[in-house]
């Protein structure tokens, strides 16, 4: 399955499963050894996105087309305990990658219609699709899925940055004023950001917008506690809502802008996994980029850890 001009590829989990061996051990049930059976209608779908077009797109590094591949080599490694999940494959970049960044903006829209294609082809309303890898630019098409099939207007952002740039071009820094501009979501809450990131224009949008924005700083003075903000936003809902984790929110974490400054991997997982996951139209891990050898292993366990919180067996 190819995207309209050829530039994305989706590789299903039987090609994922060739490309990558998997050793496990005698007698023991490994997440490779479950994946390779035929599972029906899993509560949890994970899908790949192999491509730093859109952080390129924003003058930002690449390297988040390697997240993804870190991420399921460990993956398939883990012990299986019955969770309720499955992989619909890994979306590849095939083709050449740009010079400039109006060239790269057009991939991005081309890579924004084959998300939402794949999405609306393999996850139905009943199921929770977990994206990971990729820049922030796909939290788009995520969104007009969620919105389409599940009647998601509401979107919890934890995040160092906003990503509500102006909307002259696609890229990884406006899905959201995108997604707020044309209706597909109505509410946004951004935790997590970075105070001297925000430029005047990206204030005042999001004051058009009423948009919630907690900085990361007013957490680091105590004065609010994110477990708290993200467990408010659940409950007020009357629809589910999208949960969006860009690793630039954590600290020294391999990342596209990673920061020495910003919550530790645990902060996060511990609020992971005081949602009901079940609650959420989605969940996005984005934005993890592998920018030397010694990032695979940090950032494919870090991964692997979030979505495992996800997906874990309550009670």
């Amino acid at each position: 399955m190819k995207s309209k001009n050829n530039n994305f590829e989706l590789k299903i989990k039987s090609q994922l499963m060739a490309d990558h061996y998997f050793n496990g051990r005698q007698g023991e049930q490994r997440f490779g050894n479950y994946l390779a059976e035929d599972i029906k209608k899993a509560k949890f779908c994970i899908l790949g996105v192999s491509e730093s077009i859109g952080p390129f797109a924003n003058y930002g590094r690449v390297g988040a087309e390697f997240a993804f591949t870190a991420f399921y080599k460990h993956f398939v490694s883990w012990p299986y305990q019955d969770q309720s999940v499955d992989i619909i494959g890994n979306v590849t970049f095939i083709g050449s990658f740009p010079e400039h960044v109006n060239a790269a903006s057009a991939l991005v829209e081309e890579l924004d219609v084959f998300l939402l294609e794949i999405l609306i082809d393999f996850v139905s309303a009943d199921q929770v699709p977990i994206v990971i890898g990729g820049g922030h630019n796909n939290a788009l098409p995520i969104m007009r899925w969620a919105a389409q099939v599940k009647s998601c207007n509401t979107v919890i952002n934890l995040d160092a940055h906003t990503d509500c740039r102006a909307l002259n071009r696609r890229h990884s820094g406006n899905s959201f004023s995108f997604a707020l501009s044309e209706g597909t979501i109505t509410t946004y809450h951004a935790f997590g950001i970075h105070s001297y990131s925000v430029t005047p224009f990206m204030s005042n949008f999001m004051k058009d917008f009423d948009v919630e924005v907690a900085t990361y700083e007013s957490y680091l003075l105590k004065n609010r506690v994110l477990s708290s903000d993200v467990q408010r936003v659940i409950q007020d809902s009357p629809q589910a809502v999208g949960l969006e984790i860009d690793l630039d929110c954590i600290a020294n974490m391999p990342s596209s802008a990673a920061s020495p400054s910003g919550w530790d991997l645990d902060h996060i997982r511990a609020v992971v996994l005081q949602i009901d996951t079940q609650e959420l139209a989605y969940i996005h891990l984005t934005e993890g980029a592998v920018i030397s050898s010694d990032h695979e292993r940090i950032l494919g366990r870090s991964l692997g850890y979030l979505c495992l919180d996800a997906i874990a067996l309550r009670g």
